[in-house]
């Protein structure tokens, strides 16, 4: 059992990696270094990498010429990161004030983190300023809560049984549905060429229970929204009814998982 705040944060991520990178994750870096045009030799920052996931895919594409760091400013996910990739560079910062000399990358990716930034126009703007002139960068964000399956009726149930802050908690990914608005934000930060594309992934949860007890104990603690386990088994009662349209004969949760992934050039 895990005591020290470092011990916690590490099988937190450890957590992470084994659930929610297979079950979400894990088929999206493919999509983003398509339209990034990764190439072998490349130097590749992954910025907010968690675990590694993108980054780790980033350091197949290069090949042994390129180089690929990831960053993070969660510590526990870099241990992770770097026990699974020792190839990796991987750095602690935040996006925001990125530690990097200007023009450092050929290429900048993100996937799945820009909604949390706290100022993300700035991250942008960092995110440029470590690209060579020409270089491009591309990043991933979710789809609006509305284009998404499941996640609507989790909010619902979690309002109705937890509160509006645990409603919050999940509704707080899927704040970048409108794509003119997103690349606005990025045309603004002094992007170049941007352009918006959407695509459709498949969320796949060995069980209800998997997604809506992870979610309940991983995710909305990090919210401050902590719930007794009595309370806890409520919810999970009662989302085996709710989730039921998207399980499938084997018992396993499939649910359709819409994203934008935003390209564009520095000057």
């Amino acid at each position: 059992m895990p005591h020290s705040a470092t011990e916690q944060a590490i099988a937190a991520a450890r957590a992470y990696e084994s659930l929610y990178v297979p079950a979400i994750f894990a088929q999206w870096p493919s999509k983003v270094l398509a339209a990034a045009q990764v190439r072998p030799g490349q130097r590749v920052l992954d910025v907010a990498c968690g675990t590694g996931v993108l980054a780790r895919a980033a350091a197949e594409a290069v090949g042994p010429g390129g180089r690929v760091t990831g960053l993070d400013a969660n510590p526990g996910m870099l241990a992770v990161a770097e026990h699974l990739s020792p190839e990796v560079t991987w750095k602690q910062g935040l996006a925001e004030s990125l530690p990097f000399p200007d023009g450092s990358f050929d290429v900048v990716v993100s996937q799945f983190a820009l909604m949390f930034f706290r100022d993300r126009p700035a991250a942008i703007r960092e995110m440029c300023r470590v690209l060579s002139s020409g270089c491009t960068l591309a990043v991933a964000v979710w789809d609006s809560l509305e284009h998404s399956e499941l996640y609507p009726e989790e909010v619902a149930l979690l309002e109705e049984m937890a509160g509006p802050e645990a409603g919050a908690a999940i509704r707080a990914p899927f704040v970048f549905g409108d794509t003119v608005e997103l690349a606005s934000l990025f045309e603004k930060a002094g992007v170049r060429q941007v352009g918006v594309t959407t695509h459709h992934g498949r969320a796949r949860f060995p069980s209800v229970r998997a997604l809506v007890e992870a979610d309940l104990r991983g995710w909305l603690p990090i919210w401050d929204v902590h719930l007794d386990d009595e309370h806890i088994e409520r919810i999970l009662t009662r989302a085996e009814d709710v989730f039921a349209r998207w399980t499938t004969p084997n018992g396993s949760l499939e649910f359709d998982s819409p994203a934008h992934i935003v390209t564009g050039r520095v000057p």
